[in-house]
């Protein structure tokens, strides 16, 4: 019993003295992405790591709030520049009040969207290119990069039927849920080039980001995506 008392304390301080982490999720809408991240946020707790999960946009109480306005069907109007400008305020915001201080204090942050997104929505989508963006995250990031990125690689199709079902549901036949359907209610091309920029990115840096296909089960795509975190992380 002592020799097992002295594993765990043992174990104990070696996750305690750990760095911290920040793992992102990106793909389209509807491929699997928070389910993905809210699983491997278990396995990390059940083996003692203190993990926080967040979103973007959002993951602030003024991130929410610029959130409402980005992915409401009902924002008429709003320039591309525009809404790469308000992705980026609700970033910069997670990063200091979310991202680095749990980090710092040798956390996992595990992140739904980061600045891929950015490239790829705005970058791809919108047509900004993806100099913009990156310019946007050297300045306001301070080039902060996550240490693992996981790309849920989906059908275009399937990904955007999935997300509209989504968003149509309601809470027990009373209230409806939030409305987050605009970026839903874009054309088969434009997440067409959504997809391709995700691609494009992943093939720049493949040290970081971790392609996975999303189309298989999801059981099997969290084991692939916890064999990895494992693999790079030597955990």
């Amino acid at each position: 019993m002592k020799n097992e008392n002295q594993k765990q304390l043992l174990y104990d301080s070696n996750v305690a003295k750990a760095p911290g982490r920040f793992i992102t999720f990106e793909g389209l809408d509807g491929c699997g992405k928070s389910t993905q991240l809210n699983r491997l946020a278990d396995v990390l707790r059940a083996e003692g790591f203190d993990v926080v999960t967040t979103r973007e946009p959002g993951g602030t109480p003024i991130g929410e709030r610029v959130r409402a306005v980005l992915l409401d069907s009902r924002t008429q109007g709003l320039a591309p520049l525009t809404e790469l400008a308000l992705m980026f305020a609700s970033r910069a915001q997670q990063i200091a009040e979310v991202i680095r201080p749990n980090v710092d204090a040798g956390r996992w942050v595990l992140c739904d969207r980061f600045t891929d997104s950015s490239e790829a929505y705005q970058g791809g989508g919108r047509r900004l290119g993806s100099e913009a963006i990156l310019d946007l995250h050297r300045v306001v990031c301070g080039g902060l990069q996550p240490d693992l990125t996981v790309l849920m690689d989906s059908e275009v199709a399937a990904s955007v039927a999935r997300a509209r079902r989504r968003n149509a549901q309601t809470k027990d036949g009373s209230a409806e849920v939030a409305d987050e359907n605009r970026f839903e209610q874009e054309s088969r091309a434009f997440f067409g080039r959504v997809h391709d920029a995700y691609d494009r990115i992943a093939e720049r840096e493949p040290q970081r980001i971790f392609k996975v296909d999303a189309r298989r089960k999801p059981d099997v795509v969290h084991q692939d995506i916890v064999n990895e975190v494992r693999r790079k992380f030597k955990i």
